[in-house]
């Protein structure tokens, strides 16, 4: 398995990368199919940050909230659809079904999906996983510096990753 971790200083770092990732993404991304983006993390640990900012890039003027209520909320880009869910609050993966999960996940669509651990068994494996952690003493000192571990989980996530790898993250 093919796994990178990247260290981002702030949350300007951080949307830089998001935004570098979701380019890579609709470079080399073949828009006829779907791609599953797994988001894990602490509370806090910045998985709603990154993927509005990920959104963002596709939809510059968007507003994008986070779905923590709604648990999902979807997005029409011109070539494929973005569905942003935050599974934080999901009793039982069932409820995936009641949505209409199904129905969502059709081609083509980027699912970015957060707290995907509380899906299991009604979710679709992921392509890309990615986990965001705060550096050690960032959070207890008040600065935004994110670890930020991203695995391969498919043939293709992997391709997308090593297109990642060479990305410059820091916005200085």
């Amino acid at each position: 398995m093919v796994t990178q971790h990247y260290t981002l200083e702030n949350e300007s770092e951080t949307r830089l990368f998001a935004q570098k990732t979701a380019q890579v993404i609709q470079e080399l991304f073949s828009l006829n199919s779907g791609l599953v983006v797994y988001l894990q993390g602490d509370l806090g640990a910045g998985k709603s940050f990154f993927s509005r900012a990920f959104i963002q890039y596709f939809l510059p003027q968007q507003k994008v909230k986070s779905p923590t209520y709604t648990i999902v909320e979807s997005y029409q880009a011109s070539l494929m659809t973005i569905h942003h869910f935050d599974l934080y609050r999901l009793s039982d993966p069932e409820e995936l079904e009641y949505l209409a999960i199904r129905d969502l996940l059709t081609e083509p669509f980027i699912a970015l999906v957060e707290w995907p651990q509380k899906g299991e068994g009604v979710l679709p494996s992921a392509n890309i996983l990615i986990e965001l952690k705060h550096v050690n003493g960032a959070e207890e000192n008040n600065f935004d510096a994110r670890l930020i571990t991203l695995s391969a989980g498919s043939r293709g996530g992997a391709e997308i990753l090593k297109a990642i790898q060479n990305l410059q993250v820091s916005d200085k």
